[in-house]
């Protein structure tokens, strides 16, 4: 157990030492165009608990067999360097092995593995049950079928014809009006003169007659086209043989 913290200890060392605050340049802004106030510059103390870096070096080792812990760690430093490895059991049966280096360029891992990855054959820790054939289900008895029942043959009605006469109205006997014709007197226009304007003497125009043949058309000699006549019987179509319908006669209202 004393081994355990000493190693714990000697593990938070190694990180204050290898982690150092980084030095950052002071931003560049550019003056302000009012006179800045005159206050006292601050006097920044460095921290105390900023170490210089020291070297250093620690290894440690885990087993337990019955938890399946399997796994080591070493480190070491010069200062500046940091260089180390660590190795891990996987699940699958192999080993995971890391070696490392850290320094001011950056960190650099090579990984490797050791061994060969198994699988354990999947087997169910259950036992499927044990169907039984399939239940034979009784035909559930339907009713019989309903009888087949004749159309029933209702006599039809018969209607007997109202006896209703026709109305006779007497035809009105009213006199046609005799209307008089109005007396107007036919208004007497005066016939207009038209004989009294001489006709105008226009000279009737001569135009001459042109001087180019009149154009004579010859009629085209090809034979005019004899179509033949379709030699396939005319259709005679039968006659329907339906029933003239009957229509009740009109009702003597």
């Amino acid at each position: 157990m004393n081994k355990f913290i000493i190693l714990a200890t000697l593990v938070a060392v190694a990180a204050a030492a290898e982690y150092t605050t980084p030095a950052y340049s002071a931003p560049a802004y550019p003056a302000p165009a009012y006179p800045a106030p005159a206050y006292p510059a601050p006097a920044y103390s460095k921290p105390a608990y900023e170490y210089e870096p020291m070297p250093y070096s620690f290894d440690w080792a885990v087993k337990d067999e019955p938890s399946y812990n399997d796994y080591s760690h070493q480190q070491s430093s010069d200062g500046k360097v940091v260089t180390g490895s660590y190795r891990v059991a996987l699940p699958d049966g192999r080993t995971q092995i890391v070696t490392y280096k850290a320094d001011e360029y950056g960190y650099v891992a090579d990984v490797k593995y050791e061994g060969e990855a198994k699988y354990d054959e999947y087997k169910p820790a259950y036992k499927p049950a044990a169907y039984s054939a399939e239940p034979a289900y009784s035909k559930p008895a339907y009713p019989a079928e309903p009888a087949a029942y004749s159309e029933p043959t209702y006599p039809e009605p018969t209607y007997s014809k109202p006896a209703y006469s026709e109305p006779a109205y007497p035809k009105p006997a009213y006199p046609e009006p005799a209307y008089p014709k109005p007396a107007y007197p036919e208004p007497a226009y005066p016939k207009p003169a038209y004989s009294a304007y001489p006709k105008p003497a226009y000279p009737e125009p001569a135009y001459p007659k042109p001087a180019y043949p009149e154009p004579a058309y010859t009629k085209p000699a090809y034979p005019e086209p004899a179509y033949p006549k379709p030699a396939y019987p005319e259709p005679a179509y039968a006659k329907p043989a339906y029933a003239e319908p009957t229509y009740p006669s009109k009702p003597a209202y």
